[in-house]
């Protein structure tokens, strides 16, 4: 029977446990042979990352057990952490980066004589230290080719990366002079090398400052000596103002690249030599997308010539692209949604894969069959999926008219519904990034919300990717302005056209998505109250070192030249605090790298005494982005905390929260 209650005060078995049980997804898959690895989350064991192998049996288990934490801090949000090979004898050889002390490890968990992990590389008492990412094991050459990012200072930006080789004898763990770089080509940021089929070339991308990654990257290609160091580094593709955001080999020694050069991520077949390309299926989708990390991975050839690739307009899908014609056939199956990891063995394509019923899972494809299925990190539904969400994508009229992308979902649940007389409350999503997507997933998250009656609006606002290279750079120079007034449209929308009640509309985001929502309590009147989670909140202090090295020249392209100081001042939450009336809630890791607790306490600081309720959570040992089951049940209790007080609703079972002026 449905019962009728105000909206935000509905019960619901999706609880802040179960929805910080889904935190995270599958990462960073791989193939060993027969079986399939990837990367998972471990939120109720402190966060950690575990190395995870699907046997050809079917068979799932861990390759190390706690604390073993398979993730890197490389670029500070962490590239690929491991690679592995199988061995006739022996079981397989893995390889992989440790967060508490960013060491590479070698590993043989099939080894009858169960030894532990063995550290390759040398700790690093300077700065951040030293960090490694995006290998390729390669035990014909006793080797590991991978990124180094070298603290030499104790400053953010004290640093410096380079391609290496790292032995797989040991011999650099107590030596640092054994880790041999593989050339003198500098650059401030660089991708992984690979090898061509024949071991005779490498390709890897670079970069520097004060270009990010989807603003302009370089192709580059080199000969591999007889003593294994790169030499004749030459750019091949990409420049100032064209973005190659990945590159592998063909089979046939050529190379294929995305880059960005017709407005659209589109794949291209590029000659090694002369750099001489050819586009192999022009469309205005994308077949790649921005490079935050590196090992990010949106295309992988297979054996046969064909090529497995995640694509399209808004979302990501796989197919299979047949370089000869063109074309590309999609993979069937419930899968709407793909992330930024492939890879292939034989006919299999092997990805991680989510859609708005279901979260993100394992899934392979048979290239020949055009068969999918789910093969590990199966998504079970812990409750009746009817009370999941049931989103609308939405395309809505911005200021001048301009298109603004967002997924609509409204409160839902099998067992109540809202007073005829009463319009539901609804949230604000503005995404991190902010060159970035909310992809249309199951979250249970936003499930929290919406089967309690609230509704929640994910914008993806000018400068979100997944919609060609003009739409994203719509922030150029804008950003704090047009990411605020097209979330504000589409709430504005929403109200006017009566799915929302005006009177009780929130924004909430991360990073900086925490920057939209603290920008729109200083700029706009239109919401009731904000969740401001690890926000940017002072752009001067942002671009005079306070941050990590990655974004630290973000702003140049996001705000403008940094001698331009009145309109850093003028555009930042923190200059503008005065403004602010409307009440909110902050939640901050302590140990942020990225946007430090520094801010968001000065920020609260310029609010004192004027009489802003708020509350401040921070919570020891989480950074960026939180990881662990009991910081997530606490901010999201927390958050539903302070819609309860600020719609005025009683929300059965969720603890009060208290809020200070």
């Amino acid at each position: 029977m449905v019962s009728t209650a105000p909206y935000g005060a509905w019960q619901s078995p999706i609880d802040a446990e179960l929805a910080a049980s889904h935190g995270g997804r599958p990462n960073f898959v791989g193939t060993v042979g027969d079986e399939v690895w990837w990367v998972a989350p471990r939120p109720r064991e402190e966060g950690r990352f575990a190395l995870v192998r699907r046997r050809a049996d079917g068979e799932e288990r861990a390759v190390l057990p706690a604390p073993w934490n398979v993730r890197n801090r490389v670029f500070e949000y962490g590239g690929h952490p491991w690679a592995a090979v199988p061995r006739e004898t022996g079981g397989p050889l893995v390889v992989f980066t440790h967060f508490t002390d960013q060491r590479i490890y070698a590993y043989e968990p099939d080894a009858p004589d169960g030894g532990g992990p063995r550290p390759l590389t040398p700790l690093s008492p300077v700065g951040g230290g030293r960090r490694w990412a995006d290998p390729v094991l390669l035990p014909e050459r006793g080797e590991v080719w991978c990124v180094l990012e070298e603290f030499t200072g104790e400053g953010p930006s004290d640093v410096r990366r380079v391609p290496v080789a790292v032995p797989l004898d040991g011999s650099a763990a107590e030596d640092r002079g054994a880790v041999r770089e593989l050339t003198e080509d500098t650059h401030r940021f660089v991708t992984g090398p690979r090898l061509s089929p024949d071991g005779r070339r490498a390709a890897w991308i670079a970069w520097d400052h004060p270009r990010m990654p989807w603003e302009g990257t370089e192709l580059r290609t080199a000969e591999v000596t007889g003593d294994g160091r790169l030499s004749g580094a030459r750019t091949v593709l990409g420049g100032p103002g064209e973005a190659v955001a990945q590159v592998e080999w063909a089979p046939d020694g050529s190379l294929l690249a995305a880059s960005d050069r017709s407005g659209w991520w589109n794949l291209h077949r590029v000659d090694p030599d002369t750099g001489e390309h050819t586009v192999l299926c022009r469309r205005e989708e994308e077949f790649a997308g921005p490079l935050w990390v590196p090992g990010l991975r949106w295309f992988a050839p297979l054996p046969h010539g064909l090529i497995a690739v995640v694509h399209g307009r808004g979302a990501a899908v796989l197919g299979i692209l047949d370089p000869a014609t063109g074309e590309v056939v999609d993979a069937a199956g419930p899968w709407t949604e793909w992330a930024a990891t492939l890879a292939v063995s034989g006919t299999r394509a092997v990805g991680v894969a989510a859609s708005p019923r279901s979260a993100y899972e394992v899934v392979e494809l048979d290239a020949c069959t055009g068969r999918a299925r789910a093969i590990g990190a199966r998504h079970v539904d812990r409750v009746d999926a009817a009370y999941y969400p049931e989103p609308r994508v939405r395309v809505f009229a911005g200021p001048d008219g301009r298109e603004v992308h967002a997924h609509v979902h409204p409160p839902h649940s099998p067992d109540f519904t809202g007073p005829a007389d009463e319009l539901p409350p609804y949230v604000v999503w503005a995404h991190g990034g902010p060159t970035a997507r909310a992809p249309l997933v199951l979250d249970l998250e936003i499930a929290y919300f919406t089967s309690r009656g609230i509704g929640v609006v994910e914008v993806n606002y000018g400068g979100s990717t997944g919609y060609g290279r003009e739409y994203r750079e719509r922030l150029r120079g804008r950003w704090g302005v047009v990411d605020v007034e097209d979330c504000a449209a589409v709430a504005e929308a929403l109200a006017a056209e009566g799915t929302a009640d005006g009177a009780r509309l929130a924004i909430r985001g991360g990073s900086a998505g925490g920057w939209t929502a603290a920008c729109s309590l200083t700029t706009t009147g239109r919401y009731a109250c904000a969740t401001i989670l690890y926000p940017v909140l002072d752009l001067l202090t942002w671009a005079r070192g306070g941050t990590h090295d990655f974004e630290s020249r973000y702003l140049d392209s996001l705000i403008g030249p940094v001698e331009d100081i009145g309109r850093y001042q003028e555009r930042s939450p923190l200059g503008r605090a005065d403004r602010v009336s409307t009440p909110f809630l902050l939640l901050q890791g302590l140990a942020d790298p990225i946007c430090p607790p520094e801010q968001s306490e000065r920020f609260l600081e310029a609010i004192a005494g004027r009489g802003v309720p708020h509350a401040y959570l921070t919570f020891e040992g989480e950074g960026h982005g939180f990881r662990r089951a009991d910081t997530m049940v606490r901010a999201l209790q927390a958050e539903l905390g302070l819609y309860a007080r600020t719609f005025g609703v009683t929300v059965p079972g969720v603890p009060a929260l208290e809020l200070v002026k």
